[in-house]
């Protein structure tokens, strides 16, 4: 055991490998392209912040005090009103508080709730690896789970009788699927029959595409009006290219939430009086966010178009800023490790559907987070 860690078990002991860190000979691959590398591996924003937001974050700039764990009644209130507005949700401001990325978040809520062992934690199967290194943080059990086991009873009476919380993600990363209400309903009311937290993870929800539009676990077409034992997760980072800001926050369930506030404020986890005001700025620059999106739909329809010509299928990407490709080999979809290679020898680097579990073993996630310009550069590759 190394020095220095009193008995405390490594992180490497407790932890799979970052997966990103997966990629880098790929990476290399594909910047030794003459055309250099066109990297839509990660969901990362690369256009501007809205001119708004910057002069709000300026002007909130002298700020010499600690900011309220709670945020300010102005940012809880921004955050319903948009709930409200745009989501149909009657959320109440006092049930909101701001969160230092919703990635803080997912990773850290078994923690924050107590969770440990001999608790159980399912999330969709495949999806985001957060969830599953939540769960591994705090000492609980993770459950993947594929739509089909989470509306099997013979689950929820056998392992299920461990979950103490259930991540929902509509529309889900890496796959772009959406969740109809009546389906949500239903696992809500399941959630609900065994005293089970349900947290929904939905940073994409204004991201839908041609015609669909997701629904908030918290609309009253879900949850019958209450929001009690339902958690919802919200993110700027896509919306109002906010990633560098770590601009996120929840509502839901009023008791929950006042249990996380009191532990968070044991542990200090402050959101930036400056970053509080942009997020005020962001939640109500609606033709901002609108223009952004539909830089993305532009996007998403030369990729999409480029990969199905190169012989790829497009799974589900009914939403989010992701397409689910698959590359068919002889009628077949080929591993997802000899398409990135595919792809990287085009100077392309995607990300492994492996990395998002069980049910991504034959798909690469396809960001359309990129320049008009490497977007375009992709498309060509794509063609030959």
């Amino acid at each position: 055991m190394p020095a220095g860690t009193g008995g405390a078990s490594r992180v490497s002991d407790r932890l799979p490998r970052f997966p990103w860190d997966r990629l880098a000979p790929y990476a290399a691959r594909a910047d030794a392209h003459p055309g250099g590398r066109v990297d839509l591996s990660v969901g990362t924003p690369v256009d501007p912040v809205p001119r708004g937001v910057r002069e709000a974050l300026a002007d909130a700039a002298n700020a010499p005090g600690y900011p309220a764990t709670y945020g300010t009644a102005a940012l809880r209130e921004a955050a319903a009103a948009w709930m409200r507005r745009e989501l149909g949700v009657p959320a109440d401001p006092a049930a909101a508080l701001p969160l230092i990325g919703s990635k803080e978040l997912v990773a850290g809520l078994p923690s924050l709730l107590g969770l440990g062992p001999g608790d159980a934690v399912a999330y969709p199967a495949p999806a985001y690896p957060t969830y599953e290194i939540g769960a591994l943080l705090a000492g609980a059990r993770p459950i993947p789970l594929s739509d089909e086991r989470l509306h099997d009873d013979g689950f929820w009476r056998g392992d299920g009788d461990a979950v103490k919380l259930l991540w929902l993600n509509s529309p889900a990363n890496p796959h772009g699927r959406v969740h109809s209400a009546e389906v949500l309903r239903g696992v809500v009311e399941r959630a609900r029959s065994r005293g089970v937290l349900v947290a929904s993870d939905e940073c994409y929800i204004t991201l839908g595409w041609e015609g669909v539009e997701p629904v908030s676990v918290l609309h009253p077409d879900v949850c019958g009006g209450s929001h009690e034992g339902l958690l919802a997760v919200h993110s700027l980072s896509k919306r109002s290219n906010l990633a560098g800001y770590r601009a996120a926050f929840l509502a839901g369930d009023p008791s929950v939430v006042a249990e996380l506030l009191e532990v968070r404020k044991h542990a200090g986890m402050m959101m930036p009086a400056p970053i509080q005001a942009a997020m005020i700025a962001a939640l109500e620059d609606e033709e901002g966010a609108a223009a952004q999106k539909e830089l993305y739909r532009q996007r998403r329809v030369v990729l999409r178009a480029a990969l199905e010509s190169a012989g790829f299928r497009i799974d589900h990407s009914q939403a989010g800023l992701y397409l689910w490709a698959s590359r068919i080999v002889e009628g077949k979809p080929e591993p997802c490790w000899d398409t990135l290679t595919y792809l990287a020898d085009l100077g392309i680097l995607a990300a492994p559907g492996e990395f998002y579990g069980p049910g991504g073993e034959h798909h690469v996630r396809v960001a359309l987070t990129a320049s008009d310009e490497r977007v375009g550069a992709a498309a060509a590759r794509l063609a030959g």
